[in-house]
């Protein structure tokens, strides 16, 4: 089957040279991408600039994207692709810069950011993957395994996804696989196991 799978971080540009990001690295994205492949299935990576990962399959279609709105973009393009099932690994950006500012700001300038909300794109998959299995997921840093979870399962009733993965701090080690029922993964390989196992 024909899977889409979206890794790495946006970025959100503040001037000409600086910008926002995360953490994140497109390692486990491109992981999952090759696993997919070694399975049989056709991908389709979606792949931020700044990933510090590459898919090692020469198989796997990489589009790449940066900001928030790029990667908008390129979702609702891959809504031709008549795709069976989309993995949104990618770690959005929850903010950007209101005001971005043109060329470089001087470094002696104090500098105060106006942050406002990016538009949450996981809300808009089901709309341009009508029948795909989708899987979102939930990383939390405070918290616990319980309220983890139980924020998997609010992000699944309220864009309409099949399952989250739920991983981070809160959680602990390992992953959960968050659907009808909760599914630990102890590590990247049982994560894939689970993926390639979809029907």
């Amino acid at each position: 089957m024909h899977c889409l799978v979206t890794a790495g971080p946006t970025v959100e540009l503040i001037d000409a040279v600086r910008r926002l990001t995360n953490h994140s690295t497109g390692r486990l994205g491109c992981g999952l991408a090759d696993a997919l492949t070694r399975a049989g299935n056709r991908v389709t990576l979606l792949l931020s600039d700044t990933a510090v990962h590459a898919p090692k399959s020469k198989k796997v279609r990489v589009l790449r994207f940066n900001t928030t709105k790029a990667l908008h973009e390129q979702l609702e393009g891959a809504a031709a692709l008549r795709v069976k099932a989309v993995f949104h690994v990618a770690a959005v950006s929850d903010f950007t810069v209101k005001r971005p500012r043109k060329g470089k700001i001087p470094t002696t300038a104090s500098l105060t950011l106006e942050l406002k909300p990016t538009v949450k794109l996981i809300r808009s998959l089901r709309k341009w993957f009508p029948d795909a299995f989708l899987v979102g997921w939930k990383y939390e840093v405070e918290g616990g395994k319980k309220s983890t979870v139980a924020a998997a399962r609010a992000q699944i009733k309220k864009c309409k996804t099949n399952a989250c993965v739920a991983n981070g701090p809160a959680y602990g080690d390992g992953f959960g696989v968050v659907a009808d029922e909760v599914t630990h993964c102890a590590d990247d390989a049982a994560l894939f196991q689970w993926a390639t196992s979809l029907p």
